[in-house]
Parts: structure tokens; C-alpha cells; sequence
């Protein structure tokens, strides 16, 4: 089992920083950068193997376009230097962030004419630091080809990572709507190394696994599945208006114990990967590293 870290923006704050909108967890990265490596440390000395660039908020949804046209190449410069100044030699890997470009959960903002450039700024800005690419809670398989295509030159590992509608368990679909059996076959055609699901409530994860670790058995990949659920209290699709928009309330039955009962079903359904997205800390990490690693 690989472990991921857990959420950046609430394990930053419960390190010190401010957590507010719309600069989001980016605000770190401009004001508190020392905060952003404590967080970093915390969940690799809790057992991730893997830790991502904090780089999710460093689009223009959250700093603006024209911070994002100025400055936006430095701050994702520095956040891949501040995850890689945090793993040090423990070991750990960083995986690089590409993120949603047109806002969380909004597969019909996505704009296929601006995104290769802003894809090529964010690759080109962390890629010195990293070890491998994370494509993150992309919510279309339009999203997903795009980043794809615009690192296909890149020979480092990728991993995909779609976002699952939360009212959508038995069958799960992509926020787009789209199935997941489709998006395991886009992650096999452009080579990816895994596909995970992530930003999505635990309870929509199981089927999604199975389903994409089946796919990938069928067609004799050796593509690996995972999963990172959020914590997230209630984010059904029922109007919202993204995952950012606000700062959206936490469930309180997701212990680090509880989540680990989940986890386990995850990796029975097939996941090799699993770590935590929004409200998971890391003392679910740690949790997670008892079980898998220590138990």
C-alpha cells in the first residue's frame, strides 16, 4: 500500500495559518510559507509516501488573473520548493499539482482554449522539484485529456485523480456525469500510471475502485487504482456552486479510526493508493500507516 498525505488547507491551519477565501490554501504559499513545510512535515512523519505540491489554489479562481499572470509561475515555483525543502531525505516523493483551472467541481467552466497555457505555466514552474505528476480532482474526462496532453512529453509518472458526484453510489459518474469505466479507459490510453478518485465523500468511493480496478484487469494493465475521500459534511449536486466558493463545514464521523474501516474496503475493492483530500489530517494518515504498514 502507498499512502498519500490528507488535506493541506485544514492541516495548515492547525498549523497557524488562515485559512479564508478565495486565496484558499494558496494564502499559505504568499504569506506563511514556513507553515506550509510544517504541514508538509506533519504528514510525512505521519507515514505518506507522497506528498503533493501546494499548488491546488494557485489559479485564478483563487488568486485572480492578474496575480495569477504575474505572479502565478513564482508561487508555484516556490510551493514545489517548499514540499521538496519538507521531504528532505525522508524518502517521501513529490508529486506535482494540477489542479481544476476553472474552479472545483465545474466541468462547464472548463476552457479548452486558455488551459495549455495555463497548464504549461504550472508545469513549468514545479517541475524542478517534483518526482511525478498528480492531475487532481478533475471533474471531465475533457480535463483530463488536456493536462495529459500537455504533459506528454514529461516522462515521470502520472496519476489521475477524478472527482466522484456524491448522490451517485451504486453507479458512480464523474462530476460531468460521465462513468468511470470511461475515465479508466482515457487513463490507459495516455499512459497513466494510476487512476484514483479523490474530493468525494467516502461513501462513493468502493464502486468507483472496483469498477476502475476491473477495467484495468480486463485489458491487462498494470495500472494502479487509489483513492483520497474528503470530509467534506455535505456536498451533494444540488446547485452549489463549486467545492471553493466557501468553506464548507466538516462531518464528525470520519475518526481517523472510522476512516480506516473505510480504507479497508477500498483496498478490498481494489485500491493499492489511498490517502485523505479536504478534512482528512493527518493523524488519519498516521492511522492509515498503523494499519497498513505496522499492523
Amino acid at each position: 500500500m502507498t499512502l498519500l498525505d490528507g488535506g493541506m488547507s485544514r492541516e495548515l491551519v492547525a498549523c497557524g495559518a488562515e485559512l479564508k477565501q478565495p486565496e484558499w490554501s494558496a494564502g499559505a504559499v504568499i504569506d506563511s510559507p514556513e507553515v506550509v513545510v510544517a504541514a508538509h512535515r506533519n504528514f510525512i512523519n505521519a507515514g505518506a509516501q507522497v506528498v503533493t505540491v501546494n499548488a491546488y489554489a494557485l489559479v485564478p479562481f483563487h488568486i485572480g488573473e492578474d496575480r495569477f499572470s504575474k505572479q502565478g509561475a513564482g508561487l508555484a515555483d516556490r510551493a514545489g520548493r517548499l514540499a521538496r525543502e519538507a521531504v528532505g531525505d525522508s524518502g517521501a516523493k513529490v508529486a506535482g499539482c494540477l489542479p481544476p483551472l476553472f474552479g472545483s467541481y465545474e466541468p462547464q467552466a472548463f476552457d479548452a482554449t486558455r488551459a495549455p497555457e495555463m497548464l504549461a505555466q504550472l508545469i513549468t514552474a514545479q517541475s524542478p522539484h517534483v518526482d511525478q505528476w498528480l492531475v487532481e480532482t478533475t471533474s471531465s474526462l475533457e480535463e483530463a485529456a488536456a493536462a495529459a496532453k500537455a504533459l506528454e512529453d514529461d516522462d515521470r509518472p502520472l496519476w489521475i485523480s477524478f472527482t466522484l458526484r456524491d448522490d451517485t453510489v451504486e453507479a458512480p459518474l464523474l462530476r460531468s456525469g460521465e462513468t468511470v469505466a470511461a475515465a479508466a479507459a482515457l487513463a490507459m490510453e495516455v499512459g497513466a500510471e494510476a487512476i484514483l478518485f479523490n474530493c468525494s465523500q467516502p461513501e462513493v468511493m468502493e464502486q468507483a475502485i472496483a469498477i476502475a480496478h476491473g477495467a484495468a484487469q480486463a485489458a491487462g494493465s498494470a495500472m494502479r487504482v487509489g483513492v483520497y475521500a474528503n470530509a467534506f459534511d455535505d456536498h451533494k449536486d444540488d446547485g452549489d456552486q463549486g467545492a471553493n466558493d466557501k468553506i464548507t463545514e466538516l462531518r464528525k464521523d470520519l475518526s481517523p479510526e472510522s476512516y480506516v474501516t473505510w480504507a479497508d474496503l477500498w483496498a478490498k475493492a481494489g485500491a493499492s493508493i489511498i490517502g485523505g483530500c479536504c478534512g482528512i489530517g493527518s493523524g488519519h494518515i498516521a492511522a492509515l500507516k498503523a494499519h497498513f504498514h505496522d499492523g
